[in-house]
Protein backbone atom coordinates (compact mmCIF):
# COMPACT_ATOMS: atom_id res chain seq x y z
CA UNK A 1 0.00 0.00 0.00
CA UNK A 2 1.26 3.49 -1.04
CA UNK A 3 0.46 6.48 1.50
CA UNK A 4 -0.06 9.71 -0.01
CA UNK A 5 0.66 12.93 1.91
CA UNK A 6 -1.52 15.81 1.60
CA UNK A 7 0.91 18.25 3.23
CA UNK A 8 -1.84 19.17 5.87
CA UNK A 9 -4.05 20.93 3.01
CA UNK A 10 -7.63 21.88 4.49
CA UNK A 11 -8.70 23.19 1.74
CA UNK A 12 -11.67 20.64 0.86
CA UNK A 13 -11.35 21.92 -3.05
CA UNK A 14 -7.95 20.84 -2.83
CA UNK A 15 -8.08 17.90 -1.10
CA UNK A 16 -10.71 16.79 -3.31
CA UNK A 17 -8.30 18.02 -6.22
CA UNK A 18 -5.34 15.44 -4.90
CA UNK A 19 -8.08 12.72 -4.68
CA UNK A 20 -8.86 12.66 -8.15
CA UNK A 21 -6.11 13.07 -9.30
CA UNK A 22 -4.40 10.07 -7.88
CA UNK A 23 -7.65 7.90 -9.10
CA UNK A 24 -7.34 9.48 -12.42
CA UNK A 25 -3.34 10.08 -13.43
CA UNK A 26 -1.18 7.21 -10.69
CA UNK A 27 -0.79 4.24 -12.84
CA UNK A 28 -0.36 1.56 -9.98
CA UNK A 29 -1.58 -1.40 -9.17
CA UNK A 30 -1.02 -1.00 -5.62
CA UNK A 31 -3.88 0.63 -2.80
CA UNK A 32 -3.46 4.34 -2.04
CA UNK A 33 -4.08 5.67 1.16
CA UNK A 34 -4.95 9.45 1.51
CA UNK A 35 -6.48 11.33 4.63
CA UNK A 36 -7.44 14.93 4.56
CA UNK A 37 -8.64 17.02 6.82
CA UNK A 38 -11.28 19.78 5.72
CA UNK A 39 -11.60 23.46 7.14
CA UNK A 40 -15.37 23.99 8.00
CA UNK A 41 -17.64 22.76 4.33
CA UNK A 42 -20.48 20.75 3.33
CA UNK A 43 -19.34 18.11 1.04
CA UNK A 44 -22.27 17.72 -1.43
CA UNK A 45 -23.21 13.61 -2.91
CA UNK A 46 -22.63 13.97 -6.71
CA UNK A 47 -26.19 13.46 -7.39
CA UNK A 48 -27.79 15.94 -4.85
CA UNK A 49 -29.01 19.46 -5.51
CA UNK A 50 -26.80 21.32 -3.41
CA UNK A 51 -29.59 23.99 -2.73
CA UNK A 52 -32.30 21.97 -1.00
CA UNK A 53 -29.11 20.42 0.56
CA UNK A 54 -27.82 23.34 2.76
CA UNK A 55 -28.83 26.03 5.15
CA UNK A 56 -27.56 29.07 2.45
CA UNK A 57 -27.86 31.76 5.37
CA UNK A 58 -25.67 30.01 7.55
CA UNK A 59 -23.24 28.97 5.39
CA UNK A 60 -23.20 32.43 3.81
CA UNK A 61 -22.59 34.16 7.86
CA UNK A 62 -19.97 31.64 8.69
CA UNK A 63 -18.12 31.09 5.27
CA UNK A 64 -18.81 27.40 4.91
CA UNK A 65 -17.06 25.85 1.72
CA UNK A 66 -19.78 24.12 -0.45
CA UNK A 67 -18.35 21.67 -2.52
CA UNK A 68 -19.41 18.40 -4.92
CA UNK A 69 -17.38 15.20 -4.63
CA UNK A 70 -17.64 12.94 -6.98
CA UNK A 71 -19.07 9.87 -4.91
CA UNK A 72 -22.77 9.29 -4.47
CA UNK A 73 -24.79 9.77 -1.14
CA UNK A 74 -25.69 12.30 1.20
CA UNK A 75 -24.18 15.87 2.06
CA UNK A 76 -21.80 15.76 4.73
CA UNK A 77 -20.37 18.65 7.55
CA UNK A 78 -16.72 18.39 7.64
CA UNK A 79 -14.44 20.72 10.28
CA UNK A 80 -11.15 20.52 11.44
CA UNK A 81 -12.47 18.19 13.59
CA UNK A 82 -13.09 15.07 11.27
CA UNK A 83 -10.49 12.90 9.30
CA UNK A 84 -10.93 11.86 6.19
CA UNK A 85 -9.69 8.92 4.91
CA UNK A 86 -9.74 7.12 1.05
CA UNK A 87 -8.25 3.87 -0.12
CA UNK A 88 -7.62 3.89 -4.13
CA UNK A 89 -8.02 0.62 -5.65
CA UNK A 90 -8.53 -1.21 -8.61
CA UNK A 91 -12.01 -1.63 -10.28
CA UNK A 92 -12.93 -5.08 -9.94
CA UNK A 93 -16.82 -6.55 -8.58
CA UNK A 94 -15.43 -7.67 -5.77
CA UNK A 95 -14.62 -4.37 -4.76
CA UNK A 96 -17.89 -2.49 -5.91
CA UNK A 97 -20.37 -1.24 -2.87
CA UNK A 98 -17.87 -3.71 -0.66
CA UNK A 99 -17.87 -1.13 2.29
CA UNK A 100 -17.04 -3.50 4.39
CA UNK A 101 -13.65 -4.20 2.42
CA UNK A 102 -12.45 -0.60 2.74
CA UNK A 103 -13.49 -0.13 6.49
CA UNK A 104 -12.53 -3.54 7.93
CA UNK A 105 -8.59 -1.78 8.18
CA UNK A 106 -10.31 1.07 9.75
CA UNK A 107 -12.50 -0.49 12.42
CA UNK A 108 -9.64 -3.11 12.88
CA UNK A 109 -7.28 0.19 14.30
CA UNK A 110 -10.63 1.34 16.07
CA UNK A 111 -11.11 -1.61 17.85
CA UNK A 112 -7.39 -1.93 18.64
CA UNK A 113 -8.13 1.49 20.30
CA UNK A 114 -10.76 0.21 22.63
CA UNK A 115 -13.69 1.73 20.19
CA UNK A 116 -16.37 -0.62 19.86
CA UNK A 117 -17.02 -0.13 16.20
CA UNK A 118 -19.26 -2.18 13.70
CA UNK A 119 -19.79 -1.74 9.99
CA UNK A 120 -24.00 -0.74 10.54
CA UNK A 121 -26.79 -0.23 7.49
CA UNK A 122 -25.21 0.11 3.84
CA UNK A 123 -22.11 2.45 4.40
CA UNK A 124 -21.65 3.40 8.20
CA UNK A 125 -19.58 3.09 10.90
CA UNK A 126 -21.20 2.87 14.40
CA UNK A 127 -20.28 2.58 17.89
CA UNK A 128 -23.36 1.52 20.15
CA UNK A 129 -25.50 2.25 17.88
CA UNK A 130 -24.45 5.52 17.01
CA UNK A 131 -22.40 7.28 13.37
CA UNK A 132 -19.24 7.87 13.52
CA UNK A 133 -18.50 7.30 10.05
CA UNK A 134 -20.19 7.75 6.32
CA UNK A 135 -18.81 5.86 3.69
CA UNK A 136 -19.20 6.24 -0.48
CA UNK A 137 -17.30 5.14 -3.86
CA UNK A 138 -16.68 6.55 -7.24
CA UNK A 139 -14.70 5.02 -9.97
CA UNK A 140 -12.83 6.07 -13.55
CA UNK A 141 -11.90 3.35 -15.80
CA UNK A 142 -9.72 0.43 -14.12
CA UNK A 143 -9.57 2.58 -10.34
CA UNK A 144 -12.02 3.51 -7.71
CA UNK A 145 -12.21 5.41 -4.39
CA UNK A 146 -13.64 4.07 -1.67
CA UNK A 147 -13.50 7.18 0.98
CA UNK A 148 -15.14 7.71 4.19
CA UNK A 149 -15.27 10.61 7.28
CA UNK A 150 -14.37 9.94 10.52
CA UNK A 151 -16.26 12.02 13.11
CA UNK A 152 -13.42 12.01 15.87
CA UNK A 153 -13.65 15.49 17.81
CA UNK A 154 -16.24 17.68 15.58
CA UNK A 155 -18.24 20.25 16.37
CA UNK A 156 -21.68 17.68 16.04
CA UNK A 157 -24.01 20.97 16.87
CA UNK A 158 -22.90 22.72 13.60
CA UNK A 159 -24.29 19.54 11.87
CA UNK A 160 -27.44 20.57 11.99
CA UNK A 161 -27.41 24.21 11.75
CA UNK A 162 -25.26 23.66 8.17
CA UNK A 163 -27.52 21.35 6.78
CA UNK A 164 -30.90 21.21 5.68
CA UNK A 165 -31.64 18.11 7.52
CA UNK A 166 -34.59 15.79 6.19
CA UNK A 167 -37.32 14.24 8.18
CA UNK A 168 -37.97 11.16 5.71
CA UNK A 169 -34.55 10.71 6.05
CA UNK A 170 -34.28 10.22 9.95
CA UNK A 171 -37.81 9.06 9.81
CA UNK A 172 -36.99 6.14 7.81
CA UNK A 173 -33.77 5.36 10.15
CA UNK A 174 -35.99 5.15 13.44
CA UNK A 175 -34.13 7.89 14.93
CA UNK A 176 -35.42 11.63 16.59
CA UNK A 177 -32.76 13.68 15.59
CA UNK A 178 -29.00 14.02 13.79
CA UNK A 179 -27.70 14.71 17.41
CA UNK A 180 -28.68 11.88 18.42
CA UNK A 181 -27.76 9.42 15.79
CA UNK A 182 -24.18 10.29 15.21
CA UNK A 183 -20.66 10.91 17.45
CA UNK A 184 -17.23 11.65 18.24
CA UNK A 185 -15.04 9.06 18.51
CA UNK A 186 -13.47 10.68 21.35
CA UNK A 187 -16.16 10.31 23.40
CA UNK A 188 -15.69 6.64 23.10
CA UNK A 189 -11.50 6.74 24.25
CA UNK A 190 -10.25 6.48 28.06
CA UNK A 191 -7.74 9.26 27.26
CA UNK A 192 -8.26 11.00 23.81
CA UNK A 193 -5.47 12.45 22.33
CA UNK A 194 -5.60 15.19 19.33
CA UNK A 195 -7.15 15.05 15.85
CA UNK A 196 -3.28 14.96 14.22
CA UNK A 197 -1.97 11.99 17.12
CA UNK A 198 -5.30 10.22 16.09
CA UNK A 199 -4.07 10.11 12.23
CA UNK A 200 -0.64 9.19 13.21
CA UNK A 201 -2.20 6.06 14.92
CA UNK A 202 -4.95 5.03 12.25
CA UNK A 203 -2.38 5.47 9.80
CA UNK A 204 0.23 3.37 11.35
CA UNK A 205 -2.10 0.54 12.26
CA UNK A 206 -3.26 0.06 8.58
CA UNK A 207 -0.01 0.31 7.27
CA UNK A 208 1.83 -2.01 9.25
CA UNK A 209 -0.75 -5.09 8.23
CA UNK A 210 0.98 -4.71 4.82
CA UNK A 211 4.09 -3.96 2.94
CA UNK A 212 3.96 -0.06 2.22
CA UNK A 213 5.64 3.04 0.86
CA UNK A 214 4.95 7.12 1.52
CA UNK A 215 5.09 8.90 -1.74
CA UNK A 216 5.28 12.65 -1.69
CA UNK A 217 3.40 15.04 -4.36
CA UNK A 218 5.79 16.98 -6.50
CA UNK A 219 5.61 20.06 -8.64
CA UNK A 220 4.32 17.88 -11.65
CA UNK A 221 1.60 16.40 -9.64
CA UNK A 222 0.82 19.93 -7.92
CA UNK A 223 0.28 21.34 -11.26
CA UNK A 224 -2.68 18.69 -12.33
CA UNK A 225 -3.86 19.46 -8.93
CA UNK A 226 -4.15 22.88 -9.51
CA UNK A 227 -5.77 22.44 -12.16
CA UNK A 228 -8.90 19.81 -11.10
CA UNK A 229 -8.73 22.21 -8.37
CA UNK A 230 -9.55 25.32 -10.69
CA UNK A 231 -11.48 23.94 -13.64
CA UNK A 232 -13.69 22.04 -11.10
CA UNK A 233 -14.17 22.34 -7.14
CA UNK A 234 -13.36 26.11 -7.59
CA UNK A 235 -16.50 26.16 -9.96
CA UNK A 236 -19.87 27.31 -8.95
CA UNK A 237 -21.11 25.49 -12.07
CA UNK A 238 -19.88 22.10 -10.22
CA UNK A 239 -20.83 23.06 -6.66
CA UNK A 240 -23.91 24.43 -7.63
CA UNK A 241 -25.11 24.00 -10.62
CA UNK A 242 -28.35 25.56 -12.48
CA UNK A 243 -31.48 23.58 -11.88
CA UNK A 244 -33.50 23.90 -14.91
CA UNK A 245 -37.62 24.49 -14.65
CA UNK A 246 -39.28 21.39 -14.10
CA UNK A 247 -43.36 20.22 -14.36
CA UNK A 248 -43.11 17.05 -12.84
CA UNK A 249 -41.59 15.87 -9.84
CA UNK A 250 -40.98 12.60 -8.15
CA UNK A 251 -39.58 11.62 -4.67
CA UNK A 252 -39.21 8.37 -3.47
CA UNK A 253 -36.78 6.83 -0.65
CA UNK A 254 -35.73 3.39 -1.84
CA UNK A 255 -33.76 0.91 0.30
CA UNK A 256 -30.82 1.84 -1.82
CA UNK A 257 -31.49 5.92 -0.83
CA UNK A 258 -33.83 8.55 -1.76
CA UNK A 259 -34.31 9.48 -5.43
CA UNK A 260 -35.23 13.04 -6.83
CA UNK A 261 -36.59 13.59 -10.47
CA UNK A 262 -37.38 16.69 -11.94
CA UNK A 263 -38.41 16.03 -15.38
CA UNK A 264 -40.32 18.47 -18.34
CA UNK A 265 -42.61 17.42 -20.60
CA UNK A 266 -43.34 19.09 -23.70
CA UNK A 267 -45.73 17.43 -26.27
CA UNK A 268 -45.54 14.09 -24.56
CA UNK A 269 -41.71 13.83 -24.89
CA UNK A 270 -39.15 14.32 -22.59
CA UNK A 271 -37.16 17.58 -22.55
CA UNK A 272 -35.40 17.43 -19.69
CA UNK A 273 -34.56 15.26 -16.89
CA UNK A 274 -32.49 15.69 -13.78
CA UNK A 275 -31.99 12.61 -11.09
CA UNK A 276 -31.01 13.85 -7.61
CA UNK A 277 -30.40 11.55 -4.49
CA UNK A 278 -28.31 10.15 -1.80
CA UNK A 279 -28.01 6.74 -3.26
CA UNK A 280 -24.40 5.55 -3.66
CA UNK A 281 -23.77 5.00 -7.38
CA UNK A 282 -20.16 4.68 -8.70
CA UNK A 283 -20.76 6.05 -12.41
CA UNK A 284 -22.40 9.41 -13.04
CA UNK A 285 -26.30 9.22 -13.69
CA UNK A 286 -26.06 11.90 -16.35
CA UNK A 287 -25.43 9.08 -18.67
CA UNK A 288 -29.11 7.77 -17.35
CA UNK A 289 -30.53 11.11 -18.10
CA UNK A 290 -29.08 11.70 -21.38
CA UNK A 291 -30.93 7.84 -22.18
CA UNK A 292 -34.47 9.17 -21.31
CA UNK A 293 -34.38 12.43 -22.95
CA UNK A 294 -36.00 12.48 -26.19
CA UNK A 295 -38.31 9.60 -25.19
CA UNK A 296 -41.78 9.46 -24.98
CA UNK A 297 -42.56 9.77 -21.37
CA UNK A 298 -44.65 7.07 -20.99
CA UNK A 299 -43.59 3.43 -19.31
CA UNK A 300 -42.78 1.26 -22.50
CA UNK A 301 -40.94 3.61 -24.15
CA UNK A 302 -38.53 4.13 -20.51
CA UNK A 303 -38.42 0.66 -20.34
CA UNK A 304 -37.16 0.02 -23.76
CA UNK A 305 -34.28 2.21 -23.24
CA UNK A 306 -33.22 1.33 -19.64
CA UNK A 307 -33.96 -2.09 -19.81
CA UNK A 308 -30.04 -3.02 -21.30
CA UNK A 309 -28.36 -1.06 -18.95
CA UNK A 310 -26.42 -1.51 -15.97
CA UNK A 311 -28.22 0.69 -13.11
CA UNK A 312 -26.32 -0.92 -10.44
CA UNK A 313 -23.70 1.11 -11.37
CA UNK A 314 -25.61 4.17 -11.01
CA UNK A 315 -27.75 3.76 -7.96
CA UNK A 316 -26.71 0.20 -6.56
CA UNK A 317 -29.55 -2.40 -6.15
CA UNK A 318 -32.56 -0.59 -8.48
CA UNK A 319 -33.36 -2.58 -11.27
CA UNK A 320 -34.78 -1.01 -14.71
CA UNK A 321 -38.42 -1.52 -13.74
CA UNK A 322 -38.28 -0.17 -10.37
CA UNK A 323 -36.89 3.15 -11.85
CA UNK A 324 -39.59 3.27 -14.40
CA UNK A 325 -42.25 2.58 -12.08
CA UNK A 326 -40.89 5.38 -9.98
CA UNK A 327 -40.26 7.80 -12.64
CA UNK A 328 -43.73 7.07 -14.39
CA UNK A 329 -46.23 6.18 -11.36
Amino acid sequence: MIFVDNQNHTDPRVNLAIEEHLLRNFTVDEDILLFYINEPSIIIGRNQNTLEEINHLYVEKYGIHVVRRLSGGGAVYHDLGNLNFSFISNNGRENIHNFKKFTAPVIDVLLEMGVNAELGGRNDVLVDGRKISGNAQYSAGVRMVSHGTLLYNSDLSQVSEALNVKMDKIESKGIKSVRSRVANICEFLENPVDILEFRERLKNGILNKSENSEYHLTPTDWTTINQFTRDRYAQWDWNYGRSPAFNVQKKKRFLIGEIDARIEVNQGLINNIKIYGDFLGLSDVHDVESLCIGQKYDRQSLLSVLNGKDLHQYFGALSAEELVNFLYD
